[in-house]
């Protein structure tokens, strides 16, 4: 098993078909104890039962840093350490640039960008002090090929932020042995994606990815456990693209 007696936080966690639930599961199975935060604390909790015992779900708002901080200093309570980092909560928003209020904006990047440095500033200390850890960042294909899917232009800059901060921490802590890196996910099979496609909009998009289909949800949890693991003991602050090959570049 990859993470055996590993402590792993994931945000954003409890959609049932989600990028977080999937990567909870995986986590599990290579013997972490998982932690999945989320805005819906019932939901939380669920889906940390349903990955069976020693893990927990706990209620958070990625965009408040007491609450942030509470939940991080809980999971240290309960368990002595954390491992891994899994800033996956994020939300989008399918609007254009001239429909964007600052509403609009502010909510998209707290969770997807501000939501990702708190989280990450209330776990790094403690990783420091253990000596180590591994922290992926959620950012996406939309980043790097400007949009153009479904979120809108503020969704991008979100997105591409998190890389930003991603090589920037990265190279802050890389001497204290915490590894930083990305996840840039192409159009993934979710609950969120699968309301948006209609059939002729979906075979559209396929006939433009040289694997010839969506990813899965699965798909992106693989590569995060890689990034997670000591497999990839040597990479931080890497961009690793998980698109079937939407953009090669």
């Amino acid at each position: 098993m990859l993470l055996k007696n590993k402590v792993a936080i994931i945000t954003g966690a409890a959609s049932e078909r989600g990028i977080g639930r999937a990567t909870a599961a995986c986590f599990a199975q290579h013997g972490a104890r998982v932690v999945i935060l989320d805005l819906d604390k019932d939901a939380a909790h669920k889906a940390a039962l349903q990955l069976g015992e020693d893990h927990i779900g706990l209620a958070v708002n990625v965009t408040d840093p007491d609450a942030v901080q509470q939940a991080v200093n809980c999971v240290v309570s309960k368990f002595g350490r954390v491992d891994i980092l899994v800033n996956n909560a994020g939300i989008t928003q399918p609007v254009k640039t001239l429909e964007i209020s600052v509403s609009d904006y502010n909510r998209i990047l707290d969770v997807n960008l501000k939501g990702t440095l708190l989280m990450s500033q209330a776990v790094i200390p403690h990783m420091r002090r253990q000596g180590g850890g591994s922290i992926i960042c959620l950012s996406s294909v939309s980043a790097q090929r400007g949009g153009g899917i479904f979120g809108g232009p503020h969704y991008s800059a979100a997105k591409a932020g998190v890389l930003g901060l991603t090589k920037a921490m990265a190279r802050e802590f890389g001497p204290d042995q915490v590894r930083i890196n990305a996840l840039t996910p192409g159009l993934i099979h979710t609950d969120i994606t699968g309301g948006l496609m209609q059939d002729e909009r979906r075979h559209a998009i396929i006939d433009g990815i040289p694997l010839g289909r969506l990813g899965s949800a699965t798909d992106v949890a693989n590569a995060a456990l890689f990034l997670a693991s000591d497999l990839s003991s040597y990479l931080t602050g890497i961009t690793l693209d998980v698109n079937g090959g939407m953009l090669i570049h």
